[in-house]
């Protein structure tokens, strides 16, 4: 009986530590709201819409304005049996470019931005927002507060909520959903190395146009020359490039337009009832399986297609629309028409449709691109139908028709490419294969990684339950103690004070937080909040980025946190001393405009659009310059301010001391008894990837002498 009292005293104990964690280690809601809406996304007007127009055509439309130079010649590598197979095959050619650049992406997919932002990672960004699908869960409320952070609310019994329910009902549809955007991405990765390849090889296919015994060593030569150009230009950034290469590549686009003119005129202009789908009919009943086979060949006019998405980051969605439907659709219509009619009286030089000669390796490069780039556009319309689903709730007929239409299009180009992985294609597999399996082996070893840290995490009733002094001595300073958790406390803290007898005066848990948006505006990037009462001196700092943030160096990381440190005790210190109408004036008008208290010298708060700052040791005074008409001071106690001005000085002071930043160095490892594929994917890949990728203590310019890593070994 005894014994039953016990166990029902350390239940009723563990209950109530678990309530007092919770109340003190509340999700930071309101320090959310306050930040939202500083940012302020970008306007274009219609003279940058037209000058990005301009601009893009020099970054996003070079693959698909160089594939007239090769199409023909590999959709008939051996010969034309029937001039009407030149047709047939010019009609594939225009309703290919008409489905899949124009209308798949052009006018449906760039809308599914992840605002302003393309790609593969950007509609799984999007998903995550919309539906509970993420890997590793470090999302909560607070985060839904961040202005890019946006999302649309569905009814319960809708279409949309029954596909969200479905999506996350089990794990292994989280997974599937995660292994088909990392093959999407890996396949834009394979594609994208062998680009470069692709324009040498064109190029050097025009140089031999009138110089037929050119020999092997110069076209060498100039094929370096060619790639140390291209590769010089990485540094110039997107707009530079944008501008150097968009008056070329708009002659190019007339040019090669102006051509086809000609040949249509000169020829035979019968090319043009192409436009009739009947020729597509009648190319495959004549062709039968040679007809299939030669949708590789005609796969490579759309190839570049996924860079009219994936380059959305750089160019708003109209830029992109008007650059392809005005000057890029319409000049490639008049390319392939004019080379239908120059073959239909010339069928044995379709070799030499665009140039009179190319090197036999053509045959085999251009069908590894295509292989790549079907497959992105399959990974594309699975995505684009849940976004459809999802996010913009359209009606379950409209998105079966798109999935419909969309697969048969690309299902159909897939099968013709799977015949010659053979000849070439298989190399984008295996360079995506590669990514991948460096993809998700760092995906599956973070996650893993971070299901440790939630339970193996110390209560925070706990840690206030030592006193104020945490049962150490507190020395002069300030430590972060850097976590990926946004509530409790991490284990390598309970490792290093098990360890060490002192600890600094200051605590502040930084988490470093990475959320499903493609940027968290400056202003939104710090969440502060105290944890228990004043005299401890600690709190949390929440650190948000995105992932278009994360290959950015921080060089004023420390700086930032300190400033968004020393403006949340300043606030709250007027909370205290306001009333609750003066808190709704101050929210609404003192930090809406720029979301900063700024600080002077002395400390004192000044608002960056007030008028005038009065201060005097025993008050401070705001006189904001909307309100000077009716001369209205808000003025406050003078124990809140010695109070406040006594925490800000000590704050300062052990800044001044020094700061030191904790960090994990975790070494992460698999159980024994865990599997062998378990074992080489963390102990060999994840392991080594850690090795050589940037550290937080790097990429937030921490200095080495500032720095203090605790050792821990992790068995996941």
């Amino acid at each position: 009986m005894a014994s039953i009292m016990q166990n029902d005293e350390d239940t009723d104990n563990r209950g109530q530590v678990w309530i007092l964690d919770q109340k003190l280690d509340q999700p930071m809601e309101e320090e959310a709201k306050r930040l939202r809406n500083m940012y302020k996304e970008k306007k274009f007007s219609a003279l940058m819409i037209l000058q990005l127009a301009f601009q893009s055509l020099g970054v996003v439309y070079g693959d698909l304005g160089t594939s007239p130079l090769y199409v023909f010649y590999n959709t008939f590598p051996d010969k034309i049996e029937d001039p009407e197979d030149i047709i047939g095959a010019l009609s594939l050619i225009i309703y290919s470019l008409s489905l899949v650049p124009l209308l798949k992406y052009v006018f449906i997919v760039c809308r599914a931005n992840d605002n302003g932002q393309g790609g593969t990672f950007a509609l799984y960004s999007l998903l995550c927002r919309h539906a509970n699908i993420m890997i590793i869960p470090n999302q909560d409320q607070t985060d839904e507060e961040l202005t890019t952070y946006s999302r649309s609310i569905f009814p319960e019994k809708s279409f949309a909520a029954r596909t969200k329910r479905w999506l996350e009902e089990n794990a292994f549809k989280k997974t599937a959903l995660l292994v088909l955007v990392l093959i999407g991405s890996c396949m834009v990765i394979g594609d994208g190395i062998l680009t470069p390849a692709i324009s040498v090889l064109s190029a050097v296919g025009g140089i031999n146009v009138g110089h037929s015994m050119i020999s092997n060593d110069v076209v060498v030569l100039v094929a370096v020359a060619i790639l140390v150009g291209l590769f010089s230009m990485q540094h110039y950034g997107t707009d530079r490039v944008g501008w150097l290469f968009a008056p070329v590549v708009l002659i190019w686009f007339f040019l090669i337009g102006g051509i086809g003119i000609f040949n249509i005129w000169r020829y035979d202009s019968s090319v043009l009832k192409a436009f009739s789908p009947v020729y597509i009919y009648r190319y495959f009943k004549r062709g039968g399986k040679d007809s299939w086979t030669s949708l590789g060949g005609i796969m490579l006019s759309i190839t570049g297609t996924e860079a009219l998405f994936a380059d959305l980051s750089h160019f708003p969605v109209a830029s992109i629309q008007i650059a392809f439907t005005v000057i890029v659709f319409p000049c490639l219509l008049l390319a392939y028409s004019g080379q239908a009619a120059y073959l239909l009286k010339n069928p044995k030089c379709v070799g030499g449709a665009f140039y009179h000669s190319i090197p036999d390796c053509f045959s085999n490069i251009y069908f590894t691109t295509g292989t790549a780039v079907v497959i992105v556009m399959l990974v594309t319309t699975l995505l684009i139908t849940l976004i459809m689903i999802l996010v913009w709730r359209c009606h379950w007929t409209i998105v079966l028709i798109f999935t419909g239409l969309s697969l048969v299009v690309e299902c159909t180009y897939f099968s013709a490419v799977l015949l010659k992985v053979n000849q070439g294609g298989w190399v984008p597999l295996v360079i995506a294969a590669a990514f991948f399996i460096i993809m998700y082996a760092w995906h599956y070893g973070t996650a893993k990684r971070y299901e440790f840290e939630v339970h193996s995490k110390v209560s925070m009733a706990w840690i206030l339950g030592l006193g104020p002094s945490l049962g150490l001595v507190r020395v002069p300073g300030i430590g972060l103690v850097y976590t990926e958790l946004a509530s409790g406390v991490p284990n390598i803290f309970s490792h290093f004070i098990t360890n060490l007898p002192a600890i600094h005066s200051v605590l502040v848990f930084v988490c470093v937080k990475y959320l499903p948006v493609h940027m968290v505006p400056e202003e939104e990037r710090f969440l502060v909040k105290r944890i228990g009462p004043k005299n401890f001196h600690m709190f949390r700092c929440v650190a948000r980025y995105g992932y278009q943030d994360l290959h950015k160096k921080d060089h004023q990381f420390e700086k930032k946190l300190f400033d968004n440190l020393l403006l949340f005790v300043r606030f709250e210190s007027l909370m205290e001393g306001s009333s609750d109408s003066e808190l709704s004036s101050l929210d609404g008008e003192e930090i809406d405009q720029s979301g900063n208290i700024l600080f002077n010298n002395n400390g004192n708060t000044c608002h960056p659009n007030a008028g005038n700052t009065v201060s005097s040791e025993d008050s401070i005074v705001i006189v904001n310059s909307s309100l000077l008409a009716n001369n209205t001071i808000r003025s406050y106690s003078q124990a809140s301010c010695q109070i406040e001005t006594d925490e800000l000085e000590f704050l300062t002071a052990c800044r001044d001391v020094g700061v030191v930043h904790i960090l994990g160095n975790t070494a992460v490892k698999a159980r024994r008894d865990s599997g062998l594929y378990k074992k080489i994917t963390v102990d060999y890949i994840y392991a080594f990837l850690r090795k050589i990728c940037r550290e937080n203590s790097v990429i937030f310019n921490v200095p080495q002498e500032s720095l203090l890593n605790v050792g821990q070994i992790m068995y996941v």
